[in-house]
């Protein structure tokens, strides 16, 4: 069985190769990536880039099991580029797909749910056997400013429970090397919930609450573009209102241990 991993040179899919490296053999193991000469991996490395579908007929030939790490951009582009992706994996004869959504992507009100809805009914009504893995916030979107100054956001009160990249790309490792995840969703968080005024608190900083709007052009103003300003704000401002605040014990269950506190990648960023 050939198994691959789409967008393998970026921050998720480089650790969930890593960690697939421990547990499938890599002669069963591919990656598809736009630029090869980036990926110095010891796979099986393919051209495929989801804009260009005439690349995804050789990148998914011969796959058994595919995972289909989300692309970036603004909404519509995304959809598409899952789109192109998705019918490439049914002409191909792949038989399964691993998708990296979101948490409650059918029910989110978050404007970030609606791209992973939409692939999430693309990749059902093709007929294959699936697995969702409706992943959390990473720590590290909130970790990585630390240490430049208060924590700002239009998060209020809310509380998040986010998880740490690696333990989500273990997860993604686990489900790809292991039978049992057909036509199952996996809701994907950490261990608990934490609030903006605690993660300043661990870094010794306070947490400066703007409105919406302020966020964006904050956001902006780093040089961010227009969509991702807005979609940044529209998550905090989803958090505020509750929505990432549940947690679950899927991602425990799948890796076996504890999932990685917010304390620690914390740590982490300020070391």
């Amino acid at each position: 069985m050939t198994t691959l991993i789409t967008g393998a040179t970026g921050h998720l899919g480089s650790l969930i190769v890593r960690h697939a490296l421990d547990r499938l053999p890599a002669a069963d193991l591919a990656v598809s990536v736009r630029n090869p000469d980036r990926a110095d991996l010891p796979v099986d490395v393919r051209h495929g880039d989801f804009a260009r579908p005439e690349t995804l007929a050789s990148a998914f030939a011969g796959v058994d099991k595919l995972l289909l790490v989300s692309a970036d951009g603004p909404d519509e582009v995304r959809i598409g580029l899952h789109r192109n992706a998705v019918a490439a994996a049914v002409a191909a004869g792949v038989r399964h797909i691993v998708y990296t959504s979101v948490t409650d992507a059918d029910t989110s009100p978050l404007g970030l749910a609606k791209v992973h809805k939409a692939t999430e009914d693309l990749i059902r009504g093709t007929g294959l056997t699936f697995t969702f893995l409706r992943n959390g916030m990473y720590h590290e979107n909130y970790t990585g400013t630390l240490g430049h100054g208060p924590v700002v956001t239009a998060a209020g009160d809310g509380r998040i429970a986010s998880a740490s990249r690696d333990d989500l790309a273990l997860a993604a490792a686990v489900v790809l090397a292991t039978e049992g995840h057909e036509n199952t969703g996996y809701e994907l968080t950490g261990p608990r919930a934490w609030s903006f005024d605690e993660l300043a608190a661990l870094a010794g900083t306070v947490h400066q609450r703007v409105s919406q709007a302020e966020r964006v052009a904050g956001l902006e103003g780093f040089g961010l573009p227009p969509f991702l300003a807005e979609l940044l704000a529209d998550i905090e401002v989803g958090i505020a209102a509750g929505a990432l605040a549940e947690v679950r014990p899927d991602l425990e269950k799948l890796i076996g241990r504890a999932a990685t506190p917010v304390e620690d990648a914390v740590r982490a960023a300020l070391a």
